[in-house]
């Protein structure tokens, strides 16, 4: 009995700024039409899978919950009160399981090409992990990668390795020897074991860890589609990942090869690598022009870019964000998101389009007293009741049919009809039909922060005042 846990609660600010904090790379169309989550979740569907976890925090939850849904594989959803690195949330996942599965273990954001050799690999790791070895998959290195971590193989045992040891992203010199050798491979981060054995390393190597997780899960409870642990005790977890807290110390680590074009698509041009491109190597999203280009990845998400005589460039245009770098630069993409969000500028964590869980908004021109947003709600999906001290709003209807609360008033609005709702008055608003409903909302005041916001009622059971 096999039950599959996707860690989907990353950040991904190395491939800022499409993928940002409230929105990052796991939830994104990045290598093929699905989202990154999705095509995780599809792979495991051909496999003799138990039941499924993904385990994501408290800001994420509706979009994992949509886009799972979206593909008929929702399967449990198990809620971080706060982000605690791999090895408290594997210990969630296990600590929560019906019986004592193997947990195949993955993140919610890497690209494997050959779903045929994943199978594989996997399938060679079972007996493996029932005879109670904590095996690791180790990526069949195709180049002396700087961006990885290594693992050292030992001697042969059944279809893998015993690992002799970790080795953290080494220096290009020591990369190129690690390949010579023949006896490295990348650590791809996925797991397979079983449940009871894990717990057992971590109660040996990391009692605090195991400790803090047990007594938060059995203070468990359901909320919709997710199970909520407690939040006061998970608080008290110290932050490791599972190499670091079971994996390099435990006796029984075994390496299993998987050769199936792997990435984690850690960086703008490991997205560029495993792109399509162009007769000269121009990886192109989106509405592009190019003249005398080469070895290049540009992504036009809203607007026309056009480039001329470039090349070994990264250059991505959200909405609201321009950003052009060298590919051998792009590893310091993240020091830039880290750099706003020290300066308290929205772009590290928002888009300018912000998905809620009634659907989204895109804040379409703002000033000093004044915010145009398209908000755009999902049939039967309703905003909470709420009021603002600091602004009014004007609701236009562009298209579909908006129930309206505002004050004490409850009345329907169609296409081209609007309302006003003055400051501080109590409203709400609902897409009874069955298309979509958008309207545009003109915010005037004082302040316009998105935490001016009183939630009298909310029917997808977030903080009401």
């Amino acid at each position: 009995m096999i039950t599959a846990v996707i860690l989907a609660g990353g950040s991904g600010s190395r491939l800022w700024p499409l993928s940002r904090s409230a929105y990052p790379k796991q939830f994104l169309a990045l290598h093929g039409e699905d989202t990154m989550l999705q095509a995780t979740a599809k792979r495991i569907s051909c496999l003799n899978i138990q039941s499924s976890v993904t385990i994501c925090n408290e800001e994420h939850r509706f979009l994992v919950a949509e886009q799972l849904r979206d593909i008929d594989s929702l399967g449990s959803i198990i809620l971080e009160p706060i982000g605690k690195d791999t090895a408290p949330a594997i210990a969630l996942a296990a600590l929560l399981s019906k019986g004592d599965p193997l947990l195949l273990v993955l993140a919610a954001d890497h690209v494997i090409e050959s779903q045929a050799a994943f199978e594989q690999a996997v399938t060679d790791a079972i007996p493996l992990a029932e005879s109670g070895k904590l095996v690791t998959f180790g990526v069949v290195p195709t180049a002396p990668h700087t961006g990885y971590g290594y693992i050292k193989r030992g001697a042969s045992q059944g279809a893998g390795f015993v690992v002799n040891n970790f080795e953290e992203k080494p220096s290009l010199a020591l990369a190129e020897d690690f390949i010579k050798s023949g006896e490295y491979f990348w650590n791809s981060g996925m797991f397979l074991f079983r449940a009871s054995r894990y717990l057992e390393e971590l109660k040996k190597f990391r009692p605090v860890i195991y400790e803090v997780c047990e007594a938060a899960a059995n203070d468990s409870h359901a909320d919709l589609d997710f199970t909520r642990v407690d939040k006061s005790k998970f608080s008290d977890c110290p932050s490791e990942s599972v190499n670091y807290a079971i994996m390099e110390l435990t006796e029984d680590a075994v390496v299993v090869p998987i050769d199936a074009g792997w990435s984690d698509i850690g960086s703008w041009s490991s997205l560029w690598d495993i792109s399509d491109k162009d007769t000269d190597g121009n990886s192109i999203n989106g509405d592009v022009i190019l003249d005398n280009c080469r070895d290049s990845y540009i992504r036009a998400d809203d607007k026309l870019v056009v480039a001329l005589g470039i090349n070994d460039l990264v250059i991505v245009s959200t909405k609201d964000v321009v950003m052009v770098a060298h590919k051998d630069s792009v590893q310091q993409v993240k020091m830039i998101a880290q750099g706003l969000k020290e300066s308290a500028r929205p772009e590290w964590e928002l888009h300018r389009e912000v998905y809620r869980p009634w659907g989204k908004y895109d804040s379409v021109d703002h000033g000093s007293r004044y915010q145009v947003k398209r908000i755009t709600v999902k049939p039967g999906a309703k905003l909470s009741l709420q009021m603002h001290h600091h602004r009014a709003e004007h609701w236009v209807v562009v298209s579909g049919i908006a129930k309206v609360t505002n004050g004490d008033k409850v009345f329907l609005l169609c296409e081209d009809e609007s309302t006003y709702i003055p400051v501080g008055e109590t409203h709400s608003l609902e897409n009874p039909g069955e298309g979509i409903l958008e309207i545009i909302e003109i915010q005037s005041g004082s302040y316009l922060g998105e935490d001016d916001i009183v939630r009298f009622n909310d029917i997808y059971g977030r903080v009401v005042s």
